[in-house]
């Protein structure tokens, strides 16, 4: 009896050690969690967000926030598989496979680089879409932002080159250019007027079809925008396109005297391109659980992250609000003000 005890207790110690030794392993998985609610009207590190120079501005009560998600983890601090099941049954967090937020053969410093230029155009596309909004004109570009060496564009296109004409014809932004060159079957070659140095030249290069038949020259052209003003935009370290929408809105609050929000408390996340069309993005329910938190009364998302919403978050008081485009969440704010929310549109 003696033994059988014996053999029972270290077996017993035996399971307990290799349950924690398991848990304790590290896990490919990332933990997202809410992260930081900043009001784009308001002040971060004692410097106003959205800074305008050359324009009058104007201050308004109310709210419109940025949620963001934080993210725990990753190949260079992987967590154990205690955190990953603790993250897991809690309502306010979300596990993730690794490669979902850091690609393979891809280093968290990388991660970090590309998500800072993300947020450097969405800021940029923000302030064209909000310009665009308020029927503010700007000035566009179709700029060369890079040429293939193993494309016929090698050696006679350059980064940086200004597009002025395809053919003959103007362009004035990356879809004028990549138009033009479509419009014609693979081996036809375009004749480009570019600025370069000041100096305009024209330039002949051929095409050739790429891996789905689409003519091609072997660059990519990005659009450059000039705005009749400056608006600095600053969130500190936060990276990646999420807030886009509302960085467009805070900064039409800024230039309207009448303001946006009427006083109410408005948060938000979506992409914004310079046209003003709202996109998906990712980590919907941990940004609505930071924008109650933050005491928002209305949370608007973009239609095509409408499946990840829920009825409530963590006080059941905030009301949820799809739009697809900017003008769609300025009518919104409008019918907020005055009260009229019951046809806004609902997820």
């Amino acid at each position: 009896m003696v033994r059988r005890a014996m053999t029972l207790i270290v077996a017993a110690v035996l399971l307990v050690g290799l349950t924690v030794a398991a848990l304790a392993v590290p896990v490919p998985y990332v933990v997202a969690s809410p992260g930081l609610a900043l009001n784009t009207l308001g002040e971060l590190d004692g410097e106003e967000v959205i800074q305008v120079e050359g324009r009058p501005v104007y201050e308004h009560d109310g709210a419109l926030s940025m949620v963001t998600v934080q993210y725990a983890g990753g190949p260079d601090s992987r967590m154990n598989l205690f955190t990953a099941l603790s993250a897991w049954v809690s309502p306010s967090q979300a596990v993730l496979p690794e490669e979902a937020i850091f690609p393979p053969d891809t280093s968290a410093e990388e991660v970090s680089q590309t998500q800072a230029a993300q947020m450097d155009r969405s800021q940029d596309a923000a302030v064209a879409a909000a310009l665009g909004e308020l029927g503010i004109d700007y000035e566009t570009a179709a700029v060369i932002h890079t040429v293939s060496e193993d494309h016929p564009a090698h050696g006679l296109l350059s980064p940086g080159d200004v597009v002025v004409e395809v053919d003959g014809e103007p362009v004035a932004d990356k879809d004028e250019v990549v138009a033009a060159v479509k419009d014609r079957t693979p081996g036809d070659p375009v004749r480009f007027l570019v600025e370069r140095d000041g100096e305009k030249q024209e330039v002949e290069v051929a095409t050739v079809g790429s891996e789905n038949g689409d003519p091609v020259v072997g660059v990519t052209v990005e659009t450059d925008m000039t705005f009749p003003f400056e608006v600095e935009i600053s969130v500190g370290r936060v990276g990646g396109p999420s807030a886009g929408m509302m960085f467009a809105l805070g900064i039409m609050d800024r230039l309207d005297p009448e303001g946006l929000t009427g006083g109410h408390r408005i948060a938000g996340t979506g992409t914004i391109d310079p046209e003003g069309n709202v996109g998906g993005v990712s980590g919907v329910p941990q940004k609505m659980v930071s924008a109650e938190r933050e005491g928002a009364e209305y949370f608007l998302v973009a239609e095509e992250s409408c499946d990840q919403t829920f009825e409530s978050a963590v006080t059941g008081r905030i009301e949820v609000v799809r739009v697809a485009t900017l003008h769609e969440a300025v009518e919104a704010l409008e019918a907020i003000r005055e009260g009229d929310t019951d046809a806004l549109p609902r997820c």
